[in-house]
């Protein structure tokens, strides 16, 4: 495969970034890919793991001539980020995120950048519970979507060649109104992730069952609320801060849903319930479907084969 671009930078070191550098390497897509990352430990670990071919605690210093920069940071810090870097970049490079929140990214980190750089925001969705440059596989974005926001007047050529990356490691690419998506990820990410959030909450402060019960006897159910519920807590923090109209919208709709089922149980009403439980049992089978996850027993799944990130 030819190279895309000769020089990629990640600021920021997770598992988006170094699955996406694992990727790039596997396919040939660059021939350079230097780092950014504030801790010490981590900038050490991604040398030595040869992750990057060079690694800068000045993200100034790491962005000269790059082609492609990665923002792979909390949404919060993306802005500040942004104005940093931004005078420093040559012109004619590509700018993307990879988010799971995009009008709030948008707003905050397109004012700080040249016109002459292209800023297109993405989302890869795809991801583990773990993080850190010892996290990423090269496969992780094999058939899952990466979805891009770009403004309408984005530079076609930037705009392709960016498509043709995230192809080219595995991924299938779709185009999204920035709002829309916002809407969409509160639905079928951010506010899943705090309900599992608040269900491990709750087992914490119920006084009559004992941790030791809790960790011995978790169901299945109650054991993936636990691998959701730890994913970085400073990244789901900015997430939902960024999307708070959103994520507000849905949680409303699920407390309306709850208070139904409430209800029904409280009646007795076996009919609602089973009719409810048919029709979000057939929502699973079309993930399956849709080749978003498998339908085998996931007890013991490897944790590469989870996809919990927004």
């Amino acid at each position: 495969m030819s190279v895309l671009y000769p020089k990629v930078v990640f600021i920021g070191l997770g598992l988006i970034a170094s699955s996406m550098a694992l990727a790039m390497r596997a396919a040939n897509l660059c021939e350079v890919i230097v780092g950014h990352a504030r801790s010490k430990e981590t900038r050490d670990v991604a040398l030595e793991i040869g992750l990057v071919d060079a690694v800068f605690a000045d993200p100034i210093a790491a962005v000269q001539d790059a082609d492609l920069v990665v923002l792979a940071l909390p949404v919060g810090a993306m802005g500040e980020m942004a104005a940093l870097i931004g005078p420093h970049l040559k012109a004619g490079a590509t700018v993307t995120d990879v988010g799971s929140v995009k009008v709030a990214v948008i707003l905050a980190v397109q004012p700080h950048l040249p016109v002459n750089v292209h800023f297109i925001p993405g989302h890869p969705i795809a991801g583990t519970e773990f993080s850190g440059p010892h996290s990423g596989f090269a496969q992780l974005f094999q058939g899952r979507w990466w979805l891009l926001t770009p403004h309408p007047e984005i530079d076609t050529q930037a705009f392709a060649r960016l498509c043709e990356l995230c192809r080219k490691m595995g991924a299938k690419v779709d185009q999204m109104d920035a709002a829309h998506h916002d809407l969409v990820l509160a639905v079928t990410s951010h506010t899943p992730h705090l309900i599992a959030y608040t269900m491990v909450g709750v087992a914490d402060d119920l006084g009559r069952v004992t941790d030791s019960e809790v960790i011995q006897y978790s169901a299945a159910g109650f054991r993936d609320f636990t691998r959701i519920a730890s994913s970085d807590p400073t990244m789901w923090r900015d997430v939902f801060l960024n999307n708070k109209e959103a994520t507000l919208e849905i949680l409303g709709r699920f407390t309306d849903e709850l208070a139904q089922l409430q209800n029904a149980i409280r009646l007795g009403d076996g009919a609602h319930l089973h009719a409810y439980f048919t029709r979000t049992r057939a929502i699973r089978r079309n993930i399956i479907d849709a080749g978003q996850d498998t339908s085998a027993a996931n007890f013991g799944r490897d944790a590469k084969e989870t996809t919990t990130k927004s």
